[in-house]
């Protein structure tokens, strides 16, 4: 009988250690997570530090002994902001590094290609550095976000600065990619909404960096409001030229994907007056608490560089995936993990945001917050 018993004590030993086995990316002493993310194209302000963010927290997760035992392995794909550069990240990462889960991939078009690899698999993606609606398309069972959508986000923005500023004409500017595009039609919903004019519209190259005749012709349209969805020192560069054609009673507004740093803190008070609809406070307007007063000086310590809110989104999503490890408990698998996503309730105290994920709702903070330039930083000035 003990023989018995001892033998089936091993075989139950190695049917948990084969259950185990099949869960991608977990081991007894590790889980892998991967990013495709942006780190040398035209979205690399944000890549860069929401990459570091990410590896800070794993960071001071691993050395306190990582999660019930495991450490994380967080490997980075560079996409370049371009699709066939992200479609060979995300074949590495599912078929040669085997990771368990996604998180903070950039780029809508590119995230929108990777979930036909991620999706038969069940692979989970959380945070990604796109507010596309498309984030939770179908299934999206293993697809979380962490704020509002970029049409949300639009909406507000555009519903806010036409009350303020009793705008009629209202104009947008866009790459016409799946980011672009839901950018631009939510900005012509909004306007249709509301009664008012769509003044015109620009469609422009990831690459191009000459908005003068755009602009001419949408300084002719008689545009209040301008939205944007191009890339980064694209649209300082907007701003920039329109102030030197003279064109200085208009208001540019940026969703999330502009809502940076660099773009508030540009010599000369280039982009003063610029507007952002996004997801989150600016990180230094709420430099005096607590808590993003310690990340901006830790995060200075560890890469000799300042902070960004980028940074605290990446440090914000890293702390939202160990959260739901924590929670999913020694046994993970991605069934757990994911019915651990949508457990999680908790006020971030980095963003300042109540996250609150369920079964029925994968978008952890719902508020749109509308920011403007102001003496070389972002001055916070409504949420909704």
């Amino acid at each position: 009988m003990k023989k018995l018993m001892t033998a089936f004590a091993a075989g139950a030993v190695a049917l948990a250690s084969q259950g185990l086995a099949q869960t991608q990316g977990v081991s007894d002493d590790e889980v892998i997570i991967g990013s495709v993310n942006d780190l040398s194209g035209i979205f690399a302000a944000v890549g860069v530090p929401a990459v570091n963010g990410a590896n800070m927290k794993f960071d001071e997760v691993n050395a306190a002994g990582g999660v019930h035992g495991r450490k994380i392995r967080f490997v980075v794909e560079d996409n370049g902001y371009q699709i066939p550069r992200a479609m060979q990240g995300y074949n590495k990462l599912l078929n040669k590094d085997k990771v368990f889960a996604m998180l903070l991939s950039l780029g809508t078009p590119m995230n929108i290609a990777g979930f036909k690899l991620l999706d038969p698999k069940g692979i989970p993606n959380i945070g990604p550095l796109s507010a596309a609606q498309q984030m939770l398309q179908e299934p999206i069972d293993n697809k979380f976000v962490g704020f509002s959508s970029y049409w949300d986000q639009v909406q507000v923005g555009v519903k806010y600065l036409a009350a303020e500023f009793d705008a009629k004409e209202i104009c947008t500017m866009y790459i016409p990619s799946d980011f672009g595009k839901e950018i631009a039609e939510s900005t012509k919903d909004v306007t249709a909404a509301l009664g008012l004019t769509l003044g015109g519209e620009t469609t422009h190259k990831p690459d191009e960096l000459d908005f003068v005749g755009s602009l001419t012709k949408l300084k002719a349209g008689g545009c209040d409001i301008v939205t944007m969805a191009l890339g980064v020192r694209q649209g300082i560069t907007v701003v920039g030229t329109a102030k030197k054609l003279g064109w200085t009673d208009v208001k540019f507004m940026n969703t999330s994907a502009g809502f940076l740093e660099p773009v508030a803190m540009v010599p000369g008070g280039v982009t003063d007056g610029l507007y952002a609809s996004s997801g989150w406070e600016d990180l230094y307007a709420r430099a005096a608490e607590p808590v993003p007063g310690k990340f901006i000086a830790d995060y200075k310590a560890k890469y000799d560089q300042p902070a960004s809110g980028f940074a605290m989104l990446g440090y914000s999503a890293a702390d939202t995936l160990v959260r739901a490890l924590e929670a999913a408990g020694p046994d993970l698998t991605q069934e757990n993990f994911i019915a651990a996503m949508e457990s999680l309730n908790f006020e971030d105290e980095l963003t300042g945001s109540n996250v609150t994920y369920g079964p029925e709702d994968h978008q952890g903070v719902d508020d749109v917050v509308i920011s403007v330039v102001e003496g070389g930083g972002w001055k916070t000035i409504a949420r909704q």
